[in-house]
C-alpha cells in the first residue's frame, strides 16, 4: 500500500489494518483531580493517581479501550481515597486538640504549687 507519492503508508496496525477502531474520545483522565488531591491532600495516594491518569491517553493510543477505561477508574478512585485520607488526618487533628482543650481545662493549676 501506497500512497500517490509512492511513499508506504503506516496505520499503526501492524496487519496494516487501517489503525484503530476506537470508538470516540478517550475517557477522562482525571488528572485535575489527581494533582490537586496530591498538593493539597494526601501525597502517597495523590501519586498513585497520577500515575494513572497518566497512562490514559497512553493505553488509549494503543488501542487498549478497556485498559484505558479502568486506569480513569483507578485515578479517579485514587484521589477519592486522598481526599478522604486527608479528611480522616484533619479531624482527628480537630479532635486531638478539643480533647487537648477540655483535658487542659478541666485541670486544676492551684493543686500543682
Amino acid at each position: 500500500m501506497t500512497d500517490n507519492q509512492g511513499l508506504p503508508n503506516y496505520s499503526g496496525d501492524p496487519q496494516g489494518g487501517g489503525g484503530f477502531n476506537n470508538p470516540g474520545p478517550p475517557p477522562n483522565n482525571n488528572l485535575v483531580w489527581a494533582i490537586l488531591t496530591t498538593i493539597l491532600c494526601c501525597l502517597p495516594f495523590g501519586i498513585v493517581s497520577i500515575v494513572k491518569a497518566n497512562q490514559v491517553n497512553t493505553l488509549w493510543a494503543q488501542g487498549q479501550p478497556a485498559a484505558a477505561e479502568e486506569a480513569a477508574n483507578a485515578a479517579k478512585k485514587w484521589a477519592i481515597i486522598s481526599a478522604i485520607a486527608a479528611a480522616v488526618v484533619w479531624i482527628l487533628y480537630i479532635l486531638l486538640f478539643v480533647v487537648l482543650g477540655v483535658f487542659a481545662a478541666s485541670v486544676d493549676v492551684n493543686n500543682y504549687r
